[in-house]
């Protein structure tokens, strides 16, 4: 980073693990998953030694990635409701892929909002169907009918997440210094406000704010 370079935090070092924590548990369940759905990704099991150790540590892994995920929703929930400005941002899809800013963005645009009520929906209908097909513990209360269902839900539920994230993670890559954001936690003022214009402006007001503070608190001194 030049040391001339004016940067915002976008996000805490706890956000950034919490992120990468349930990166992790994705990928994980996501190789083991499609090992058991597919037979032809069956040998996708040695990652984790065993086949049997990889059945036996999917539900647990979901568990923590669900948890993980939680910890994501109360903090950004509020963040993500669509506003006109968003409908204007996923109305112009052919500005956007050639890294053009559209409207007046706040912390996410519509994109990125309709990746997170999409992961949010695909997380609950997983973990539903996952603890009712748990087989070790929980399988056994439900009529056989019932975990079959659980079963494609959970592998539909799955298929629409991974989608998904490839989608997320092309963005990241295809948006330069979005990656950064989540390494780093920090984004240049210039990306800030071109693509996410009104976050800016809020952002460089707090700062304000928070220098005229510290400015009346060591004049008071």
């Amino acid at each position: 980073m030049s040391e001339k370079e004016k940067v915002l935090q976008r996000y805490k070092r706890s956000e950034r693990v919490n992120h990468w924590i349930v990166a992790l548990c994705f990928g994980l369940l996501a190789i083991s998953g499609l090992a058991f759905f597919y037979p032809a990704f069956f040998w996708l099991t040695g990652v984790f030694g065993t086949p049997q150790l990889a059945r036996m540590l999917h539900p647990f892994i979901g568990i923590i990635m669900f948890v993980g995920f939680m910890v994501q929703f109360f903090r950004y929930w509020k963040y993500n409701f669509l506003d006109k400005e968003d409908i204007k941002w996923m109305s112009s899809p052919v500005a956007i892929l050639k890294g053009h800013g559209v409207g007046d963005v706040g912390k996410y645009n519509g994109g990125q909002k309709g990746m997170f009520w999409l992961m949010t929906g695909c997380m609950i209908v997983l973990v539903v169907t996952g603890l009712i097909a748990w087989r070790a513990y929980f399988a056994e209360y439900f009529p056989i009918p019932v975990v079959r269902l659980a079963l494609l839900f959970h592998a539909w539920a799955a298929l629409i997440l991974i989608a998904g994230i490839i989608v997320h993670v092309y963005a990241a890559i295809w948006v330069k210094g979005t990656i950064r954001a989540m390494v780093e936690g920090v984004v240049s003022q210039a990306w800030a406000k071109k693509h996410h214009p009104r976050w800016y402006r809020e952002m460089m007001a707090k700062n304000e704010r928070q220098d005229k503070e510290a400015e009346t608190e060591t004049a008071g001194k």
